[in-house]
């Protein structure tokens, strides 16, 4: 690919197919399309069946540089910067993680534990990255307010960023900070996608997680449990009465996550499974005999 005029969709669609399943790509025909869309600002649908379409020279530059990216293992949200979670556009950063769709079982968990989506309810995201799981949550309750935390100070303008992006910087605020220091009062609602990978296994994910997503963000310690024993310690001075934390661990994390959260005095309301039926979440609260949330006062 060079790149040059006259370069045609089809022709430019088949060499980029080529790279990336050399790359050992999978859907790469879709993946090439998708980079091609976006390297001529077209929506991807557009190109389906214009394959003699000219493409213009400085398009075919940005899209060679694209696929060489991509080759290399640089997920293509990140080459576009953006991702869609819970049907809305995140920006990305270096200090975000890539939201993925398994991510989105903490608000589905949440929906079924709060049925009235009038509830006036504050809601704290601890470790917000790119801040889908708060704002995801603040488009279902329209009466909610919310903070997000990140010890990342380009995470929290990220988040900052999306809120308003996404028009919902009247009722959310992120800010930088070491898990709950420095917040006073509590919440209604606690969600939290914490850092969960046994340090020795992170050279061992899919190169576009080892090497794109924040170690920050990824690195739980020796067993991978280090973020949730330092969670189960604040969520109880945290959390309002009868209130939920809706916590994301590992595949095989869960039974060990649960008994360091009800050490910590928490009940498990329920375990809550992904798209590909893994349990995904826990369902912790803060009194297993109250179920009524609500009467959260944390300082939104």
């Amino acid at each position: 690919m060079n790149g040059a005029s006259g370069a045609a969709v089809g022709e430019l669609l088949a060499i980029g197919q080529q790279r990336l399943g050399r790359a050992g790509i999978e859907n790469a025909r879709r993946e090439a399309r998708l980079l091609l869309a976006a390297a001529m600002a077209r929506p991807w649908g557009d190109l389906v069946g214009e394959e003699r379409q000219p493409v213009a020279a400085d398009a075919a530059v940005r899209f060679d540089g694209f696929v060489a990216r991509r080759a290399a293992r640089e997920p293509v949200s990140r080459i576009l910067g953006h991702r869609e979670f819970w049907s809305l556009d995140f920006g990305l950063s270096a200090a975000t993680l890539d939201p993925r769709a398994d991510s989105e079982a903490l608000i589905e968990a949440v929906l079924e534990a709060v049925p009235s989506r009038d509830a006036s309810l504050s809601i704290l995201d601890l470790g917000c990255g790119s801040g889908c799981l708060l704002l995801a949550l603040l488009t279902e309750f329209p009466q909610a307010r919310g903070i997000g935390i990140d010890l990342a100070p380009l995470a929290a303008a990220t988040a900052g960023a999306n809120a308003e992006h996404n028009r919902l910087e009247r009722r959310a605020r992120f800010q930088i900070g070491d898990w709950d220091s420095g917040l006073t009062g509590r919440f209604d609602i606690i969600v939290s996608n914490p850092p969960y990978i046994p340090t020795s296994r992170i050279a061992t994910l899919e190169p576009e997680v080892a090497r794109y997503d924040p170690l920050l963000a990824l690195d739980g310690g020796a067993d991978g449990l280090d973020a949730h024993r330092q969670l189960a310690q604040l969520l109880p001075r945290r959390l309002a009465d009868g209130g939920i934390a809706v916590i994301e661990h590992g595949d095989e994390q869960g039974p060990a996550a649960q008994s360091i959260y009800e050490a910590a005095g928490l009940v498990l309301r329920k375990w809550h499974a992904d798209l590909g039926g893994h349990r995904r979440c826990l369902v912790m609260a803060s009194d297993g005999d109250k179920k009524t949330v609500g009467k959260g006062r944390g300082t939104v």
